[in-house]
């Protein structure tokens, strides 16, 4: 069997951490498992080298900034392989480069172009486990790029799709996969297993489990991602899982995310024929700015408001696209609510469930909960609300859907 096994920050966030990392891969070893092992840089680590590059320089180089950051993974690979090493477990510290992991040119953000898995292969027909610094890969012109939020968890899922591994374990501080955010209701479980397009939903929406890039790299070669605590003895964690019996998809919510990061931008009056919308959306895409839910209120005077969602720390650059659209177009004021949350209910079972909208909408209006904005897709109900009513929302909608109850099946064989 050969396991793709990542540990974060946390996990390795000292020599004694580290030495229990290298005692449960050498277990895996001992049992005649092969194994890949992903590393994060130690605890905060990447943020005191940030910090470093900030001290020196106000806008200090991309390119610079990719080689400052991602030294902190190579410093945890190489501590992690000297440790098996002396446990007698034949180990080798890489590079993301080394590993064969090609990016495109977007240094501090960029994206897995390729992967040559050939010298990983060569490494573990040797018998030597490879311990690959994550987060990392070499651009078009040999330079490193990093992965940004999330990169070492990217790191692991492709490299298990690279290698067709039978497993992808990924180490965290949270013993798994839960139906909502344990902070935001106290009747949150840990779930034994979930589709992958589930989780995907969740991780896109704001569950900081995994990050969805991971998801989609394992989803699309079909690995089993599993999540486990490094901190438990024999962890079980949540696998999530490419397929699964029919019978496991008869409850339409998995589970309910939610969102605190959200800001809301509204113009007024913006003129009601074709091409405004391409004009907006168009300026605020040059400003690199992402967009979530759009509504479009429709007037009776050929003018029309509209209403949409950004991530807070991008509020202002898109608030300014918006002003210079709204001058250009001779439309009234730009308003922005920073006091929204984004609440949703996710699951593969809503394909096959009626009257799962008319029960969220219901829910929430019983708790008093006002409904700004919508968004659907197939397995996913998505509404803006006010912010301090998030919690409320989330514990609501819990409940209604039967996630406080332990429904589960057993999982489909790995």
């Amino acid at each position: 069997m050969l396991l793709i096994m990542k540990f974060g920050g946390t996990s390795v966030d000292s020599i004694d951490l580290i030495g229990k990392v290298a005692d449960r891969i050498a277990a895996q070893r001992q049992q005649e498992h092969k194994v890949v092992a992903v590393v994060s840089a130690m605890g905060k680590q990447t943020d005191r080298l940030l910090e470093l590059a900030k001290r020196v320089s106000a806008a200090p180089p991309p390119r610079e900034i990719d080689v400052i950051a991602s030294t902190g993974e190579l410093v945890s690979s190489a501590l992690l392989a000297a440790a098996l090493e002396a446990r007698g477990i034949r180990a080798v510290s890489q590079s993301g480069g080394q590993a064969g992991i090609s990016t495109d040119a977007n240094h501090t953000a960029a994206a897995i172009s390729a992967i040559d898995p050939a010298h990983l292969r060569k490494l573990l027909d040797a018998g030597i486990t490879p311990v690959v610094a994550g987060y990392q890969g070499l651009s078009p012109d040999g330079d490193v790029a990093t992965l940004g939020r999330g990169g070492s968890d990217t790191t692991a899922a492709a490299l298990a799709a690279a290698l067709q591994a039978d497993e992808c374990q990924i180490y965290t501080d949270v013993p798994g996969v839960f139906t909502t955010d344990p902070n935001a209701c106290a009747q949150a479980r840990m779930l034994e297993h979930i589709h992958f397009e589930e989780m995907l939903e969740l991780a896109s929406l704001g569950a900081r489990i995994l990050h969805p890039r991971s998801v989609y790299f394992a989803g699309k070669a079909k690995i089993v991602l599993r999540v486990l605590s490094s901190f438990a003895e024999n962890p079980r964690g949540t696998r999530i899982l490419y397929s699964m019996e029919p019978n496991m998809e008869k409850a339409p919510v998995t589970g309910i995310a939610l969102n605190t990061e959200e800001a809301k931008i509204t113009i007024r009056r913006l003129p009601d024929q074709p091409g405004v919308a391409a004009k907006l959306f168009g300026k605020i895409a040059e400003q690199g700015v992402n967009v979530d839910i759009i509504v479009q209120n429709i007037g009776d005077d050929k003018a029309t408001d509209v209403s949409f969602t950004v991530n807070r720390n991008q509020t202002e650059k898109a608030a300014a696209a918006a002003r210079s659209i709204a001058e250009q177009l001779g439309a009234g004021t730009v308003e922005t609510d920073a006091r929204v949350a984004k609440v949703s209910a996710v699951g593969v079972g809503m394909r096959a469930s009626s009257g799962t909208a008319a029960k969220f909408f219901a829910t929430l209006a019983q708790a008093g909960i006002n409904v700004q904005m919508i968004s659907t897709s197939e397995i996913r109900i998505s509404v803006i609300i006010d912010e301090n009513q998030a919690n409320d929302a989330v514990s609501a909608l819990h409940r209604a859907f039967g996630l406080d109850a332990d429904h589960e099946t057993e999982p489909t064989a790995d």
